[in-house]
């Protein structure tokens, strides 16, 4: 028995994206023990390019952690927070306030500093609550939940010459532009997989630095978390000592993902995201979608967040476009049914996907001539049309 062939899924959402061709390859290599020297050379390839990712010091301890970003996220938390310990968490949205709930669940005394949503985290609220008890400043660089990039150097800045770690949410942004860590002064950064790299889910990139490590081993108690503890996670990635099963696979899946995207460039891969995002916005204004981000300088490049037009019914259309193969995903919490959040990280900031998308909405909406007018400003807007 035959049956046709399935129809090629369009995926525009803000993670997972869409894998890479050379990421879905390397997941059909034969499986090897995870203490196999061979994959032990491979994860020091991986750790040196998430130095280059991250623009992390030349002895970084880098890592891949055994599930997604919130595992990444909840790590931090646990290796680098104490009970009692102060800490500034930054929230304007969605996962700022994850960030916060997982401090406080390790037992620390948050501190909260917000913006309202659509806007990004005001330096001087920060500093407002900056004091020499604090000894974690957390913020989101890129809020997936509402499309705004936070001001992660000027944050940074308030800390130099304190003894206060930083840790920075890089799920949207690292590995599709420039990350500069040790610029910065950033202690603990994190990712997934299935963001910007367009890797499968289930791995964590994080970056740590030598600060962050003398913090740890300052510690009073044991770190709660025994499946992400640092000491135990360098004891495997660089004394090759065991700890724990490693998803093999899913680190040769990264490791082409990571490669590809290196070898591309972090500046060609941003430029990338902003012309896609360009011309999706460009085409859909004269339909009333709008941006969600008013200011232009607090826009996350990877995520296009677009206000809805009047009168379009964003469950029915979203629906229709999910039969049609198409994923777009709408707003979390106080921002659903109003906005869109269509993904520009990876290899969904690629023409091909959108150009579906608006062949799509021109029968949706009955707007003849959206792909047309896509295409047309592709080549409009200044700087090599992407691939």
């Amino acid at each position: 028995m035959t049956s046709a062939a399935p129809t090629p899924h369009t995926l525009l959402t803000p993670g997972p994206t869409p894998i890479h061709p050379r990421a879905v390859q390397a997941l059909t290599r034969d499986m090897l023990g995870h203490m196999d020297p061979v994959v032990f050379a491979l994860n020091r390839d991986i750790q040196q390019g998430l130095r280059d990712m991250y623009g992390a010091a030349p002895d970084t301890f880098t890592a891949l952690l055994a599930g997604t970003g919130s595992l990444g996220m909840e790590a931090g938390f646990a290796n680098l927070v104490e009970s009692g310990d102060e800490v500034i968490v930054c929230a304007n949205g969605s996962f700022g306030k994850r960030m916060a709930e997982m401090a406080a669940r390790y037992g620390a005394r948050v501190r909260l500093v917000t913006a309202p949503l659509g806007e990004a985290i005001r330096p001087d609220d920060v500093a407002a609550q900056l004091d020499d008890r604090v000894r974690m400043v957390a913020v989101v660089h890129g809020e997936t939940s509402t499309g705004v990039l936070n001001p992660v150097p000027e944050i940074a800045g308030l800390l130099r010459g304190r003894d206060t770690l930083l840790t920075v949410d890089a799920v949207t942004t690292a590995g599709m532009e420039p990350f500069h860590m040790q610029a910065w002064g950033v202690d603990y950064a994190y990712t997934g997989a299935q963001k910007c790299l367009s890797a499968p889910p289930g791995l964590a990139p994080i970056a740590v630095s030598d600060r962050a490590f003398a913090r740890f081993h300052a510690r009073r108690s044991p770190t709660p978390l025994w499946y992400a503890d640092l000491d135990g996670l360098r004891d495997y990635w660089v004394h090759q000592s065991y700890h724990h099963t490693v998803p093999v696979n899913l680190h040769y899946a990264l490791h082409a993902a990571l490669s590809a995207a290196l070898e591309e460039g972090l500046e060609v891969r941003q430029a990338r995201a902003a012309h896609i995002g360009q011309a999706v916005y460009r085409t859909l204004e004269p339909l009333g979608f709008r941006h969600y981000v008013q200011d232009p300088a607090q826009r996350l490049p990877t995520v296009l967040a677009l206000r809805l037009p009047d009168g379009l019914n964003d469950a029915a259309v979203r629906a229709e476009l999910r039969q049609r193969e198409i994923s777009v995903t709408g707003g979390l919490g106080a921002t659903a049914g109003l906005i869109w959040r269509l993904g520009l990280m990876g290899e969904s900031a690629r023409p091909a996907p959108y150009r579906t998308l608006m062949l799509a909405l021109e029968d949706i909406l009955g707007v003849p001539g959206l792909a047309g007018r896509f295409t047309e400003t592709l080549a409009e807007i200044e700087g090599p049309v992407p691939a």
